[in-house]
């Protein structure tokens, strides 16, 4: 494959909400969400998650669990999972606790027409140097600037980024199923109903037609706090 394996890592409510209805950061998940959501980050090289979730939450998700821990010390991995911010400006309050958290930090500027870049405009048809023309945002040791998915996913593959989890938010997930390019979904179902427009796909998402269905059950779990994991991955 050109491009890593994307796995959507979600705890959504009864009704699909990722949040109440009055908003705020996406906290609905309990200790058994935890644990798979460590599993899943111990299975990743990266995780991906959008600049505004980043800005809610302030920090990313750290693996705790030490047979998780020794897991990836024994594969030759580092003990957190590179974490990827997708952004459009790169511009982060350097105050967040993500800067102080004991990982390392990737910043991917996607970039459309109208938004502030880091990198100078290219003529048309002009391939970027990844040596040449790019600030460093600071607090993070890695960058990259592209103009779509395509372009993205193959230069974080190039990148040594095989397995990655994308931890949302809503934005991120629609963005990335327009395009049909999320391999499986984990899902954690947690006992509550929430309301309101928060819903882990908004109405306005447009999914790709081939990502509408062939969807096959891998994996159901129950867990603790009477939550559900269900993982779906492409046929």
């Amino acid at each position: 494959m050109s491009r890593p394996e994307l796995r959507l890592v979600l705890a959504v409510s009864l009704d699909g909400r990722l949040a109440a209805a009055e908003g705020g950061a996406a906290q609905i998940g309990g200790r058994g969400d935890r644990r798979v959501l460590e599993e899943a980050l111990a299975w990743a090289d990266a995780v991906l998650v959008g600049a505004e979730t980043l800005r809610r939450h302030g920090c990313s998700c750290l693996i705790h669990r030490p047979e998780l821990l020794a897991q990836r010390r024994a594969a030759g991995l580092s003990p957190q999972p590179l974490a990827i911010v997708v952004s459009r400006s790169g511009t982060f309050s350097p105050d967040l606790p993500f800067f102080d958290q004991p990982l390392q930090r990737g910043l991917l500027l996607l970039d459309p027409p109208g938004f502030p870049r880091l990198e100078p405009p290219r003529e048309p048809g002009q391939q970027r140097d990844p040596s040449q023309g790019l600030s460093k945002a600071p607090g993070f040791a890695s960058q990259w600037s592209c103009a779509g998915w395509s372009d993205a996913l193959a230069e974080l593959k190039t990148a040594g980024v095989a397995r990655l989890a994308v931890l949302g938010g809503a934005s991120l997930a629609a963005s990335l199923l327009a395009e049909n390019l999320l391999d499986e979904l984990q899902l954690t179902l947690c006992p509550r109903v929430l309301g309101g427009s928060h819903s882990w796909l908004g109405a306005a998402a447009q999914v790709d037609f081939a990502a509408q269905g062939g969807w096959r059950l891998i994996e159901q779990r129950a867990l603790e706090g009477e939550e559900l994991l269900l993982r779906y991955r492409r046929a």
